[in-house]
């Protein structure tokens, strides 16, 4: 019999759910982004930890292997180059969890999707 499990009702829970060799990425990604985004909002969102500016920044989750990003990168050619070994079928991104964690390109990945998001508020607003 297969067993749903319950959505996490927030960050903390997701990671405190995950497996130990996960839980420290997690919140070093965690960490990552609310560095460089501290008024982003976190939640859950289709159950996995989300953070919310102007949009959806970043979704991610541990899986049996990787660690997967979410949405795909698009608008900064450099970064899609350097993404380019981790991007999924559909462009999202997976981290290997036996290999070293890019943080530094998440940061870069937090700060694109930030001024995309702000870009697309300011249109929004102006064509109010």
């Amino acid at each position: 019999m297969h067993r749903q499990r319950a959505t996490p009702r927030g960050i903390d829970e997701y990671i405190a759910a995950q497996p130990p060799q996960a839980r420290a990425i997690l919140k070093r990604i965690r960490r990552t982004v609310a560095r460089i985004a501290p008024a982003a909002q976190e939640k859950i969102s289709y159950r996995m930890p989300t953070f919310i500016l102007n949009g959806v920044l970043l979704h991610f989750a541990v899986f049996r292997a990787h660690v997967g990003l979410f949405p795909p990168v698009r608008g900064d050619a450099r970064l899609e180059k350097a993404l380019a070994p981790y991007a999924g079928p559909k462009g999202n991104l997976r981290l290997p969890l036996d290999r070293p964690i890019p943080y530094g390109l998440i940061a870069r990945l937090v700060r694109l999707r930030l001024r995309q998001n702000l870009a697309k508020a300011r249109r929004r607003a102006k064509q109010r």
